[in-house]
């Protein structure tokens, strides 16, 4: 079988939770005998390269300029004609509209999955003249693909309801196992605080809500340590400096796995704040709680607090409330027994329901089943 993604990016230098889902999928898949992967993405430059990562055969399309946070290359249709050929099946990550409109004028190569990661909801003129061909692009897709339960609730999914599958997003294990590297290198980052560690991990931009958990810091007792970048860096620490609390905010550049393994060890909590419907899981999330570390997370209309189940695997909070963000992360915080037990529990629900084997396998029989519906219409 041979795969081909279709996504705005694919790999580092570009962070985010769609690009962590593919490249882990991606490079799964690819570590089968039976399947061939190729990704076709756009690259962070102009230039057009081809290289093989993690088994993945990936095309960078050389990048125009990019508008409203979407990519635009101009190369990407042609991209996707070639690589249709010889192609099982295509699976796309929405949302895209260059590369949705690219595969529409690349004439629609099919079989089509989608992963549907989550609804737009800041770009309401954008999102309008788009509108008609995010239409187009789910009504061709032979089956859709979302992470969690909640999402099927979605506007856009609910005419398709009949070709929608469950397929939780899933992690290794071993990228966070407590290796001796691991752990010493844990040791020193709480050795560099003198308080307790609530950690998040992501970009900062808008509907990550950490402005919210800045605003919380004066109700509880605790470090705050950001591992990530963006356009609302500078903002947070003006925020932190007005309230008081610049002293116990850390703001860490994007880190490597190993180093990334070792501030979820070293958390005592971990935060995702999250204020909007862009934030559809959460894929942090599975990595505080395979280390055991509880979460404190928001109660979003979408898979965030299916992922992490209030008083089973952390707390869940209302979007935006600062006060109650600052109780529950307190409560964590000073009752070392349930905190505990809710990273207890944390760790054995990923494994049991949110690793890559399961994800693989639950793809797999995506494909499949489109596959053999394909045969059966030629027969």
């Amino acid at each position: 079988m041979r795969v081909v993604f279709l996504n705005k990016y694919h790999y580092p230098p570009h962070l985010g939770g769609i690009e962590t889902y593919m490249r882990t999928l991606a490079e799964a898949l690819a570590a089968r005998d039976d399947t061939q992967v190729s990704a076709v993405v756009s690259n962070e430059s102009g230039e057009t390269l081809r290289e093989e990562v993690g088994g993945v055969d990936v095309l960078r399309v050389g990048r125009a300029f990019a508008a409203a946070s979407t990519p635009v290359a101009f190369g990407m249709t042609r991209a996707i004609r070639a690589a249709a050929a010889g192609a099982d099946v295509f699976h796309f990550q929405f949302p895209y509209p260059w590369g949705d409109w690219a595969w529409q004028r690349a004439g629609s190569p099919r079989p089509l999955v989608i992963t549907y990661h989550s609804d737009i909801v800041r770009q309401r003129f954008l999102g309008a003249l788009y509108r008609p061909i995010m239409r187009r692009l789910l009504a061709r897709a032979d089956r859709i693909i979302v992470a969690s339960p909640p999402m099927l609730d979605s506007a856009a999914l609910l005419p398709h309801a009949d070709k929608c599958r469950v397929v939780p997003f899933g992690i290794d294990p071993e990228r966070y196992e407590p290796t001796p590297e691991r752990l010493a290198a844990a040791a020193e980052l709480r050795a560099s605080h003198t308080r307790p560690v609530v950690l998040f991990v992501g970009r900062l931009i808008y509907y990550k809500g950490v402005d919210v958990l800045v605003r919380a810091m004066p109700g509880f007792d605790a470090d705050v340590v950001l591992v990530g970048a963006g356009p609302f860096e500078g903002e947070l620490r003006e925020l932190a400096a007005s309230l008081g609390v610049a002293d116990r905010l850390t703001i860490v550049p994007p880190v490597d796995d190993d180093a990334l393994a070792a501030h979820f060890l070293a958390a005592d909590v971990f935060c995702l704040p999250s204020v909007a419907r862009s934030e559809a899981f959460g894929i942090v999330q599975l990595e505080a709680h395979i280390t055991a570390t509880p979460v404190v997370s928001t109660n979003l209309p979408t898979g965030v607090p299916w992922v992490n189940q209030h008083e089973e695997t952390g707390l869940v909070v209302p979007p935006g409330d600062s006060d109650a963000l600052a109780a529950a992360l307190d409560r964590l915080l000073t009752d070392d027994a349930l905190r505990a037990r809710l990273g207890a529990r944390a760790r054995e629900r990923v494994l049991e329901s949110f690793t890559v084997d399961t994800m693989v396998a639950g793809t797999r029989a995506v494909y499949d089943e489109v596959l053999h519906e394909g045969g059966a219409r030629q027969h």
